[in-house]
């Protein structure tokens, strides 16, 4: 099973871009074509080969959100339109499932992460100041422990080889450029990571964190939720049957892949090719959160 790690539509429509994952074209005025490849990104940076099957994964798993959480929040707007390939592809096998039209919006520059337990970087900014991106946390709280309060620890959204940079509410503001459209994404970013949790939990997953992205619709000046959603590349995914206070958990996510490069001393390396085992057993992570959350065999 070979990965796709670049998607070509032999002109029938024009490439907008390539990003660490998806490929962009520009189906018309309105709407946008999301291309989800195999292509894998630690540290922000793109491995040379890539995972097969992940972007149907990605992309398959990010429609079922949209399906749950439009039901959950009825004010929420996705840019999502439909999975239909444009009629101007007249072969598209290999883009069946990873691929949907999405409406063209502004994109906002942000990534609105939202933080529910202490791991990762949060762990390491507490053990060291006692505080989570600036926010005051009780003291005395052990590694992976659930925080009181989900938190909105905004970051910058940098392109392909760059790093995000952690940011703080009025630089996001900044950003963002419009105050309401900045309370809209933080309140809508709790409010998608909450209801989000409540079915994952019921499903035996819990989510650490994970991060949204969202645009702007000119014409009626709404927020929308853009972009994948809560998917292991996006998210950390942990076994709610496995959870243990005080350590780090087992994710059915990338992070099993960020330990390795890590181990391997391969940590923002460039060109690096990941062996066939780590290849496969990232794999096996993203197909059973898949499992767990759509409620359905990988297949």
């Amino acid at each position: 099973m070979a990965a796709l790690t670049s998607s070509s539509l032999h002109d029938a429509l024009p490439l907008i871009a390539r990003g660490k994952v998806r490929d962009l074209y520009k189906v018309d005025d309105q709407k946008i074509l999301f291309v989800a490849t195999d292509r894998i990104s630690a540290f922000d940076i793109v491995l040379s080969n890539g995972i097969p099957d992940k972007g149907r994964i990605l992309t398959l798993l990010t429609k079922h959100w949209f399906n749950v959480l439009t039901a959950a929040i009825p004010d929420l707007q996705t840019h999502f339109i439909t999975m239909d390939l444009p009629p101007e592809i007249i072969d598209g096998a290999e883009l069946k499932g990873r691929s949907m039209q999405v409406r063209q919006l502004k994109v906002f520059p942000v990534e609105a992460i939202v933080r529910g337990f202490l791991t990762g970087s949060a762990w390491s900014q507490y053990k060291e100041h006692g505080t989570v991106h600036g926010f005051s946390i009780p003291a005395g709280l052990r590694e992976s422990e659930q925080l009181p309060e989900p938190l909105f620890t905004p970051s910058t959204k940098a392109p392909p080889g760059e790093h995000d940079v952690n940011i703080n509410y009025s630089e996001f503001e900044a950003l963002v450029g419009n105050k309401q459209h900045a309370a809209r994404i933080r309140e809508l970013s709790l409010q998608l990571y909450r209801a989000a949790q409540i079915y994952a939990a019921e499903r035996g997953i819990i989510i650490a964190d994970t991060k949204f992205e969202f645009g702007l619709d000119k014409k009626t000046d709404e927020v929308v939720l853009i972009d994948e959603v809560l998917t292991p590349d996006s998210s950390r995914f942990w076994d709610k049957s496995d959870y243990q206070v005080g350590r780090a958990q087992q994710s059915l996510d990338k992070q099993y892949l960020r330990d390795y490069l890590a181990q391997e001393g391969l940590k923002n390396k460039e060109g690096v090719e990941i062996p066939k085992h780590v290849v496969e057993n990232t794999r096996l992570q993203y197909k059973k959160a898949y499992e767990r959350l759509v409620g359905k065999k990988w297949e």
